[in-house]
Order: C-alpha cells, then sequence, then structure tokens
C-alpha cells in the first residue's frame, strides 16, 4: 500500500510540475509576452548603442584636443592672435562746408545668407 501512495504521490507531483511548466511557456508565447520581449530588449540595445556612441564621441573630442596641441606645438602657436577690426562700409559721405566731413558707416550685416537656416 506504502508503494502504491508513493507512486501516485510522485505522479501527483511531476503533473503538477509539468503543468505550471507548460502554463508558464504558454504565457511567454502570447503575442503580448513576445511583443513586450521584444520592445525591452529593443531598449536595452539602444541604450548600449547609445553608450558606445558616447564613448566613442568623448574619445574623439580627447584625441582632438590632443592633436591639436601637437599640432600647436609644432607650429608655434601657443597664444591667440588678435583679429583685425571688423570692417565698415561707407554709406554717406558727405561733402558739406560745415563741420559734419566725417563719413557715416554702417556694420556689416550679421545675417546669414544661408536660405536652410529658416526651416
Amino acid at each position: 500500500m506504502f508503494r502504491r501512495t508513493f507512486w501516485f504521490t510522485t505522479g501527483v507531483a511531476a503533473g503538477v510540475w509539468a503543468t505550471t511548466k507548460v502554463n508558464r511557456k504558454l504565457k511567454q508565447l502570447t503575442p503580448e509576452s513576445l511583443a513586450a520581449t521584444a520592445a525591452n530588449k529593443a531598449l536595452e540595445t539602444g541604450q548600449r548603442l547609445k553608450d558606445r556612441a558616447m564613448g566613442f564621441a568623448l574619445d574623439v573630442r580627447d584625441n582632438m584636443a590632443v592633436r591639436e596641441a601637437e599640432l600647436e606645438d609644432a607650429l608655434g602657436i601657443h597664444e591667440n592672435p588678435e583679429l583685425p577690426a571688423p570692417r565698415r562700409y561707407t554709406a554717406i559721405e558727405s561733402n558739406h562746408s560745415d563741420n559734419r566731413s566725417t563719413p557715416k558707416y554702417v556694420e556689416a550685416p550679421t545675417y546669414s545668407y544661408n536660405r536652410n537656416e529658416d526651416h
């Protein structure tokens, strides 16, 4: 009798275990679960790619600064050169006999002619 009870209990336990395993696998294979799993993996992959791209960009920036310093040393450029004064264009020349004989100036335009800037 003890043998029968043991095997009956073992069979019931195996059946319950197998049923729970099958039900879990069926829940994993539903369309909603598959979509959620795919979305999570896509997010993880995107984050990983973003981190790698940021690391690459930082490496490029660091190496660019090092190379600029090497070139400045090689060319003997160690300080900022003075830039020339901004150009001004004569708009109206005054030829009157009074004391206002200084020409009037107009500053160079500061806007860009790039048509793509407006978009």
